[in-house]
């Protein structure tokens, strides 16, 4: 996505938000998308990411690196459905 615009939104690459950095970021939207991969094993770190990230304003998507390998597409587009139509993410 880096380097992309999803429908319209804009996204950043590795956005600092206090001691953490996001992988990638709509800041318009306050929308923080986090792609978990073979290093992301230690859910409490991710746990408690998600929940600064919220305590902060942000919504958190989180996405399997696997899917992005095997479908980008599909992927993007969940991405503008979620900016298109915000749900509560968690």
């Amino acid at each position: 996505m880096r380097g992309r615009q999803v429908g319209g939104y804009k996204f950043q690459r590795q956005v600092p938000v206090g001691a953490y950095v996001v992988d990638f970021m709509c800041v318009s939207d306050r929308l923080a998308i986090e792609v978990d991969g073979a290093g992301h094993e230690d859910e409490d770190k991710d746990e408690s990411k998600t929940k600064f990230l919220q305590a902060h304003g942000f919504r958190v998507l989180r996405i399997p690196v696997s899917h992005v390998d095997e479908s980008i597409d599909d992927v993007i587009h969940g991405i503008f459905l979620e900016l298109a139509h915000p749900t509560r993410l968690g």
